[in-house]
């Protein structure tokens, strides 16, 4: 509720009647001190004579007669000052009365201003409400046009693709159609040259493997013959063997236990070996790409913890294969026609682990072969 009240004003004037008439009070007892000292000095003063004395009485009694006048002055005075105060305290209570009056009345009109303002807002929230609304209304209607739209310009374009599309893949089928046209023209002439081809390429097949299997007849006369003189030239020898189309050389023979390193009486085994190889080459024509496998073998013992140069038995079986076939290169064997390789304990030929069968799983192998 709006209320604007009259703030009153404080009226100084009663206080300062009181405090006027106080001075006054206070004035007059300040000159009848002052008197009574003067005089009460000139008495009791030794110099003073009979004429001063006359003169102080008249003064004295001058000054007493303008005192009583003052007073009288001071009594009226002070009735004027409380007259003036009531006729003040009066008009104060009059305008008192006013303003309560006044702020009555401002009230009544400030409450009477506020029921109608809040009329006022009553109406223009509804009135705003119900605009509001027709906004909503009129929103939502525009939405659901552009959204209609939207969908009208989507489903359009989704024509005007697949439109598109259509076009595209008709002239991609007919692109396609033209392309097949002459891959199956290319085709046909292919067929036609691969015709010719072929039967080119089967009269250099057949050649080929007539060749071969030729080439694998003179191998495996030259196998039977190679065996023959190697068995002739061993004799009774038992430390190599002829097992079919290879000849086993115990590692026990060639090695000491645990090494690579071919012993003495090996190395004169495999000088054997090798003046065999060399006659051999000569006989062998140059045709016939040949060589000689030679294999390593070894038990399954593993190898002992920190042996130096290898590490397990397949390093082991390699290592060996390789120094023989670098004792019979030593020996005038012609290094292209060696191949070494190392299986380890891979493929043995006895299963047991007894020493027997243990020591023919260490070997070393060679086989006449062709590449």
């Amino acid at each position: 509720m709006l209320n604007i009240r009259y703030r009153e004003k404080t009226n100084a004037w009663p206080g300062f009647v009181d405090l006027f008439s106080n001075l006054v009070i206070i004035l007059i007892f300040l000159l009848i001190v002052f008197v009574f000292l003067w005089t009460t000095t000139n008495v009791f003063n030794k110099n003073t004579n009979a004429k001063k004395m006359a003169e102080l009485e008249q003064t004295t009694q001058a000054q007493a007669e303008e005192i009583v006048q003052m007073t009288e002055d001071t009594v009226t005075a002070t009735e004027l000052l409380v007259r003036a105060r009531d006729a003040l305290e009066t008009q104060e209570q009059e305008k008192a009365v006013l303003a309560d009056t006044f702020e009555q009345q401002k009230e009544d009109i400030a409450n009477a201003y506020e029921q109608k303002l809040a009329e006022l807002t009553t109406q223009k929230n509804d009135i705003a409400k119900q605009y509001e609304n027709q906004i909503a209304e009129l929103q939502s209607k525009l939405q659901q046009a552009i959204s209609d739209k939207d969908k009208l310009v989507e489903k359009e374009t989704e024509q005007n693709e697949l439109n598109n599309q259509l076009i595209a893949e008709k002239n991609n089928l007919s692109n396609r159609i033209t392309e097949l046209t002459n891959q199956l023209n290319q085709a046909e002439e292919l067929a036609k040259q691969q015709d010719v081809e072929y039967v080119e390429m089967s009269n250099r097949l057949n050649k080929a493997l007539a060749d071969k299997i030729a080439e694998l007849n003179a191998m495996a006369q030259y196998q039977s013959e190679f065996y023959k003189q190697v068995k002739n030239a061993l004799g009774d020898r038992t430390v190599i063997k002829q097992d079919g189309d290879r000849f086993i050389v115990s590692s026990d023979i060639l090695f000491p236990s645990g090494s690579y390193k071919i012993s003495q009486n090996g190395k004169s085994q495999l000088r054997i070996l090798a003046n065999i190889i060399k006659d051999f080459e000569e006989k062998i024509p140059t045709d016939i790409d040949w060589i000689i496998r030679v294999d390593g073998h070894t038990d399954n013992k593993d190898v002992v913890r920190g042996t130096r140069g290898y590490t397990n038995n397949m390093q082991l079986s390699l290592l060996r294969a390789t120094a023989v076939t670098n004792e019979l290169v030593k020996n005038g064997v012609s290094k292209r026609r060696l191949v070494p390789s190392g299986f380890g304990e891979m493929h043995p030929i006895a299963l047991g682990n007894d020493a027997a069968s243990l020591q023919k799983n260490r070997r070393i192998e060679l086989q006449l072969t062709n590449k």
